[in-house]
């Protein structure tokens, strides 16, 4: 190698630069491929030099056997010059064809150390992505776990406020029971009936007793709606069981309810006897109760009617007495109609109008 360096340092120095390149600059594989071509640089100098050589020798042994020839026999050289030229040019091309293998081989491993190169980066691109999904999982994971322990923090506490709501529940639960068997006691006791009950109304039923001759569902009860506003303020309203009364609407501060309530009561319950006599009238004879005028119409038949007033206090302190009897719309003289008794009650009148031959 050194006899090689020297021959080109003596034909061409510039054929010992190997391309330009530098060892800082090169790696193991691209070392190797300038070495060989710079060795296959090398191979063609020397081929080239050894050709001039050989031709020179070639011309040298012509002219000194032409010389020979003149004053000696000729001679036949042995393992002259050209022989070993052809050994060299045998084992320059031979270390050509090897070096033309190798290069082929040493492209082919380039070829697969660059794809290789490429897949590494693939995968190496491929897991920073995992890297980067792995930590947002993480992320996630966390951002979840954190969640679970709040949740679990809150079920705890709502678990607690249940079991004191629930408690407290059963609490209010007995107390409604408790409520409602006094209620019921209440209305067994007073006569009335709880229909309804919110926020801002209250609805009763009224049913007093009825007298002994008389059964309970014969008597049409009485219904009260109470309702009051957020200045306490009420409004008493009465509505049903055929009682007269003097106002419909009741309307007061809430500290009245109580009196304006027990008026309603003793009230219905003063006409309980009227409308139980009137209860009992309907189903003999043909009657309409008209609370508002306290006025009894009796339809004798389809052309006579007669007109019954209804006092305050009947039957104890009222009376009922005979107001007037239309025949087709005309009213009919009473002059000669005479009842049999000055106080008559409600059953008594119809009676007597039912049989009295003058109207």
């Amino acid at each position: 190698m050194a006899a090689v360096k020297g021959v080109l340092q003596t034909c061409d120095p510039a054929l010992l630069v190997p391309c330009g390149l530098t060892d800082t600059e090169c790696d193991g594989g691209q070392l190797a491929v300038s070495y060989l071509m710079d060795s296959r640089r090398v191979q063609k100098v020397l081929w080239r030099q050894l050709f001039v050589l050989d031709s020179m020798m070639s011309l040298l042994e012509g002219l000194e056997s032409d010389k020979q020839t003149q004053t000696c026999p000729p001679q036949q050289p042995e393992g002259g010059a050209r022989t070993k030229w052809k050994s060299l040019k045998l084992q320059s091309r031979s270390m050509m064809e090897e070096t033309e293998t190798l290069l082929t081989h040493l492209q082919d491993k380039i070829t697969q150390i660059h794809k290789r190169r490429d897949t590494l980066s693939a995968l190496v691109i491929e897991l920073k992505g995992k890297k980067q999904l792995h930590q947002q999982l993480t992320d996630s994971l966390l951002i979840a776990h954190n969640a679970l322990h709040t949740c679990e923090h809150q079920l705890t506490s709502l678990r607690v406020e249940s079991d004191a709501a629930l408690a407290q529940l059963v609490v209010q639960q007995r107390i409604r029971d408790q409520l409602q068997a006094c209620v019921s006691a209440l209305e067994t006791d007073t006569q009335f009936h709880l229909l309804s009950l919110s926020q801002s109304e209250l609805s009763l039923e009224l049913r007093p007793h009825p007298p002994s001759h008389l059964t309970s569902n014969q008597l049409e009860s009485l219904r009260v709606l109470l309702t009051w506003s957020p200045a306490l303020c009420f409004t008493l309203q009465v509505c049903g069981g055929g009682a007269s009364f003097l106002q419909d609407y009741v309307r007061g501060g809430w500290a009245e309810v109580s009196a304006a309530l027990l008026e309603v009561m003793q009230s219905y319950a003063g006409q309980v006897e009227m409308l139980t006599e009137i209860q009992a009238l309907r189903s003999s004879f043909a009657i309409d109760w008209r609370p508002a005028q306290r006025l009894l119409v009796y339809l004798k038949t389809a052309s006579l009617v007669c007109e019954l007033q209804v006092e305050e206090g009947y039957p104890l302190t009222g009376r009922a007495h005979l107001v007037s009897v239309l025949r087709d719309g005309h009213t009919v003289d009473l002059t000669g109609l005479q009842p049999p008794e000055a106080k008559l009650s409600l059953t008594h009148w119809l009676l007597f109008l039912c049989s009295c031959p003058i109207i």
